[in-house]
């Protein structure tokens, strides 16, 4: 995933990756030629040891809202700025969005980052050595406090322009020694951007969980059938599986799994596919159902669930029975806060005040959660993916949150109706 400050240079490297690979014009999907499109604006290309799907989010606030998918689902993060002077001081400056991406990254699990310093060809810039470290001290500084450790971090100086430093090393930088990673296992150097990518560490723990994938996608294809479009976020789907779609209870076989327009006998944790399920019409599906083994630990409708948020601005404070749109994985969905348990110091976790009245802008707290409609959530530790969420209010994210605790629908649902009744009355949401 892409992020980063307007007119960085995203487009420019994101083209230069997939220009390398000519297979991406075949691997291409189109709705209109009755093919799977996996992700939404998303497109591939291949290192020397993976298979990439990039997805360049928005450059502008109001579009916020649309990158929520792609944040959750990413493996890894590629955070863009820019050497010139003041384009980079104006992405790190409170305005920016340099900040609160690499925030918003970190904080919806996307543990894993790259930074590309970009523009060193600028006639500002000129390839300097001292600007490129000035850059790194203050970006490392910053993501530091987010979570992530610069140690772990690779840091790419590039003129995405020229390919520099894309591809092949750059003979106009000979000062950059490279970077080092220190992986759990042994130590990994490089200094291509090409090569970081092949640094990267894929979770193989996901594959052994039982299967779950949020709806991307639903298609009516003429003649063969219902195909669902998602990302396999945990376990291995097969055909001849069956299924059930939360919080709809609706069960279904799988008869074929495609990924970039060629069928496959197993799908796992990363893969961007399309099922062809029988029995089920389009209609009865949508876009934020969770697809799940229907024999081993399916999901289930959420009643209820206790999170960890931060609030990252708001021009008012967060009160009880707060209504706001809430977005997780998939689905989006209307919720209010039911009750503020605690706040809490947003770095140690350590509890400030217990039941406080209000959250301001900044402050971190842990809330529980009612839905007012059917959705289907997992707790973080056990379905990462599907266990964080950012919180929409006047088309701003103004929350995001991690989910600690969830309550299904079978065990709460007599609690139900009185909660609902509470959200109902509430103003509407921009």
């Amino acid at each position: 995933m892409f992020i980063g400050h307007i007119s960085t240079g995203k487009t420019t490297i994101v083209d230069r990756l997939l220009h390398s690979n000519d297979r991406n014009d075949r691997r291409t999907m189109n709705r209109n030629e009755k093919e799977i499109v996996v992700m939404d604006s998303s497109k591939t290309f291949e290192t020397n040891k993976y298979c990439m799907t990039i997805v360049r989010t928005p450059d502008y606030r109001d579009f916020i809202q649309s990158t929520i998918t792609p944040r959750k689902q990413a493996d890894c993060a590629v955070l863009v700025v820019s050497a010139r002077t003041g384009e980079f001081e104006t992405g790190m400056s409170k305005d920016g969005q340099t900040r609160e991406q690499a925030l918003l990254a970190y904080t919806m699990g996307t543990k894993q980052l790259i930074v590309i310093v970009n523009k060193l060809d600028a006639d500002d810039v000129l390839y300097s050595e001292e600007r490129f470290h000035q850059i790194k001290t203050e970006v490392s500084n910053y993501i530091s406090k987010v979570g992530y450790r610069p140690e772990q971090v690779a840091f790419v100086p590039v003129s995405a322009r020229c390919d520099d430093n894309i591809f092949e090393v750059s003979d106009k930088m000979p000062w950059f020694q490279g970077w080092i990673l220190q992986r759990t296992e042994k130590i990994v150097t490089g200094k291509t951007l090409i090569e970081a990518f092949d640094a990267l560490v894929i979770n193989q723990s996901l594959i052994n969980k039982p299967f779950h994938l949020p709806v991307q996608d639903v298609f009516k294809i003429a003649g063969i059938g219902t195909m669902v479009a998602g990302r396999v976020e945990a376990g291995v789907l097969r055909p001849n599986m069956v299924v059930k779609f939360a919080p709809s209870n609706i069960t279904a076989t799988v008869q074929a799994i495609e990924m970039y327009q060629t069928s496959i006998e197993k799908a796992v944790p990363g893969d961007n596919i399309g099922i062809l399920v029988k029995e089920v019409g389009r209609k009865q599906l949508r876009r934020g159902l969770i697809c799940s083994d229907a024999q081993n630990d399916p999901a289930q409708e959420t009643a209820s669930f206790i999170a960890n948020v931060i609030v990252l601005h708001h021009p008012i404070e967060i009160t009880q029975d707060y209504t706001v749109a809430l977005s997780c994985h998939t689905a989006n969905i209307r919720c209010c806060y039911i009750q503020l348990l605690e706040k809490i110091d947003r770095r140690t976790g350590k509890t400030i005040e217990v039941t406080p009245k209000s959250l301001k802008s900044n402050e971190a707290a842990i809330v529980k959660i009612l839905p007012v409609k059917p959705v289907c959530v997992e707790t973080y530790e056990k379905y990462p993916s599907l266990g964080r969420f950012i919180i929409i209010d006047m088309k701003r994210t103004v929350a995001v949150g991690i989910i600690k605790v969830v309550e299904k629908m079978t065990v709460a649902s007599e609690n139900m109706a009185t909660s609902i009744s509470v959200c109902d009355n509430d103003t509407k949401l921009n």
